[in-house]
């Protein structure tokens, strides 16, 4: 059984009858898992062991382990700080703040990829502009170039653990000020302003290497009347014709606001797929699960298929000898030198001289 272009949520701790269900659905690729769907290592290491157990080729496991207010993993784990920080050092010690940056990708990809986590859906390669709440300290940097340097080294992170990295939200989602999880935000802009800002950080991080790009729930209604995630402007004539992306293109999650300019549920997913997407979140909705699953019973795309097998993880490190190795030692030294500082910077406490 082949991968399927949907990616679902499930409940709690522990699989219910229902999630195994809808995971054994052969329209179901992935999981994404949430702060609720973790409690300790060992219990997220079974669930993850359960749910990779279902399918054969297994199904992708997803989680957003961004650092800072998006870490749905703590207790337990790495505490990791928003990359914001990183661009903040960035301004003080550029060589520092890039390898500090791949150490991080290094860091959370290789936990991640110790419990079975396939991928998660970093980094973000939008703008850091303060009109953005919900995008804001999650960004890098305001400058492309500092976000390009910083992105490309943490991929490099990533990659070296052993995962492929997603990129996120496409075209970009820094410059607007709604938060497209409660509202449907719009982008004023004339193409021209984004292609010289936004595009500039996804076109250059796409040229070094990047497997998968997340589209942003926002209407850029100078371009376009869609919302991007919807838009075969976007996505086939942007991302795939000009920008040169053969990865995978996966919709945000088509439970939030900003995915419900189209219609219900299986408007949402049949409006992303003919758009070009390869992979469609749905979450923390059960009926609007249930509804795409069953919509798309017969849908068969070969090339996303190829496409999504890439993302499984591949450990670079036993399993059994990471957290003992040399490397864990020292990059887990070097960030928690960063996370000290920084907290005595933001008390106050430590002043340059």
């Amino acid at each position: 059984m082949s991968l399927g272009p949907v990616m679902l949520d499930v409940e709690g701790l522990v699989l219910t009858d229902a999630d195994r269900k809808r995971l054994k659905h052969p329209q179901t690729g992935g999981v994404i898992l949430f702060a609720r769907n973790y409690q300790s290592p060992m219990q997220l290491k079974a669930l993850v062991e359960e749910i990779h157990s279902i399918r054969n080729p297994r199904l992708l496991v997803a989680v957003d382990q961004e650092g800072g207010r998006v870490q749905r993993f703590r207790e337990g784990f790495q505490r990791l700080p928003a990359m914001g920080l990183l661009g903040d050092l960035y301004d003080k010690d550029q060589q520092r703040a890039v390898e500090l940056s791949q150490t991080i990708g290094w860091i959370a990809a290789a936990e991640l990829l110790y419990y079975g986590i396939d991928l998660s859906f970093s980094p973000v390669l939008d703008l850091g502009h303060k009109i953005s709440s919900v995008i804001g300290d999650r960004a890098f940097h305001t400058s492309p170039d500092i976000i390009v340097q910083l992105a490309n080294a943490y991929i490099r992170g990533m990659q070296q653990a052993g995962m492929e990295a997603v990129g996120k939200h496409f075209p970009g989602h820094g410059s607007v000020e709604g938060d497209s999880h409660h509202v449907m935000p719009f982008d004023r802009r004339e193409l021209s302003t984004i292609e010289s800002h936004d595009l500039q950080t996804f076109k250059r991080v796409i040229n070094t290497h990047l497997t998968g790009i997340m589209m942003a729930h926002v209407i850029y209604d100078k371009v376009d009347e869609l919302p991007a995630g919807y838009s075969p402007f976007w996505i086939q004539q942007v991302l795939r014709q000009q920008l040169h992306f053969d990865g995978i293109v996966f919709s945000d999650d088509l439970s939030m606001s900003g995915a419900a300019a189209v219609g219900g549920y299986t408007e949402r997913a049949k409006v992303s797929l003919q758009a070009g997407c390869d992979m469609l979140l749905v979450c923390n909705n059960p009926q609007g699960a249930d509804d795409v699953l069953d919509y798309l019973n017969d849908y068969n795309n070969p090339v996303s298929q190829l496409r999504l097998v890439r993302l499984h993880g591949r450990p670079q490190v036993k399993n059994n000898k990471l957290f003992g190795s040399d490397q864990w030692i020292k990059s887990i030294g070097s960030l928690q030198s960063f996370m000290q500082e920084t907290e005595l910077m933001q008390s106050g406490d430590l002043f340059e001289s």
